[in-house]
């Protein structure tokens, strides 16, 4: 259904019949750490996430899973090696 409460005329999963279902009935603004996202988008009462109603709760234990913005490092690691098992492998 289409958004009737901040996000007016935008498809929202959250919305109901009833009215909006999320916690608190509304959507939140986004926080300090979602600006340059994609997902963001300026609506006349402020900036709001296209992909989450409450933004706070997605960085509260580390980046977002759903940010455009951020680039997840991924660092290989290399195995351990054994030593005995090592010098046995060199003496062949």
């Amino acid at each position: 259904m289409n958004c009737s409460t901040v996000k007016e005329g935008k498809a929202c999963p959250f919305m109901t019949a009833k009215g909006c279902s999320f916690n608190g009935g509304v959507c939140h603004e986004i926080v300090e750490a979602c600006k340059g996202c994609k997902r963001a988008s300026e609506i006349s009462s402020g900036w709001y996430c296209d992909a989450y109603p409450d933004p706070a709760k997605k960085w509260a234990y580390g980046n977002c899973n759903l940010a455009t913005h951020v680039t997840n490092d991924v660092t290989e690691s290399r195995a351990k090696l054994n030593p005995l098992k090592a010098s046995k492998r060199k003496n062949r």
